[in-house]
């Protein structure tokens, strides 16, 4: 009897024994594990792109003034004929073109105006170009002068002097700019790795910044709808571990 109760003693240590050496093995391991983690370079991947605009907004207004409203309509008509024959030789069709809405204001209705006015009535009208032949649009506001020439009095308020220039194709460049601003980003990491000597492991975390369209030459006070030729930028963030 007291031999047999010693043999189960002896092999209830044994079991304990090799338990505890487990549990000490794997809290080891997942101390390793645990400080490999701890172990990461977070580095930033940039990627440009020049682009060029591939189409043109241009709200064109117009006004014309008279003390007869009659009058200053009459002179709005014949600047919206004129307005379209111009855009017509600059290869600008009219179904390019949207005539938006007529605003007339009767400067004696006014409450707030004081003394003598010069017209009464100011009648403004606006013509929105919009097309993808921005080559077109570029060679009419180089020819803007003309109009002057002709009578037709540009301005108006809330008036935007020049055509807006866009870059519709974002999409299609997206996938290859992520890889190329990704691969800068690793480039980067493992350069960090060999210094430090260590190997680069995979990725931790991973996140992708906003897109931007800027202006190509960064003129000052130069917008990037102002400008034809742009620059697309993404800038990605990555953390990737560093393994001894």
């Amino acid at each position: 009897m007291s031999s047999s109760s010693g043999f189960a003693k002896f092999v209830a240590a044994i079991v304990v024994s090799a338990g505890i050496a487990g549990a000490g093995w794997l809290v080891g391991k997942g101390l390793s594990d645990m400080r490999s983690l701890d172990r990461f370079v977070t580095v930033k991947g940039l990627a440009e792109r020049d682009v060029v605009a591939d189409r043109a907004v241009w709200p064109i207004t117009y006004v014309a003034t008279d003390d007869v409203l009659q009058n200053a309509q009459a002179k709005i008509e014949s600047d919206t004929t004129a307005l379209l024959a111009f855009l017509e030789t600059h290869g600008i069709t009219k179904d390019m073109t949207e005539l938006q809405s007529l605003q007339v204001t009767d400067q004696l209705a006014q409450s707030y105006r004081s003394g003598p006015i010069e017209s009464r009535y100011i009648v403004s009208q606006t013509i929105q170009v919009r097309t993808d032949n921005v080559d077109a649009v570029v060679g009419a506001t180089q020819d803007i002068g003309k109009l002057l020439q002709g009578g037709i009095v540009l301005g108006g308020q809330g008036y935007n002097p020049g055509p807006s220039f866009m870059f519709t194709k974002l999409n299609d460049i997206k996938p290859e700019m992520i890889a190329a601003a990704t691969a800068n980003a690793r480039d980067a990491a493992q350069q960090f790795a060999t210094d430090s000597g260590g190997r680069l492991g995979g990725i931790r975390r991973a996140t992708q910044g906003l897109f931007q369209i800027l202006p190509a030459d960064g003129a000052p006070n130069s917008t990037e709808s102002q400008q034809i030729n742009k620059t697309v930028r993404v800038v990605t963030t990555m953390e990737y571990l560093i393994e001894d």
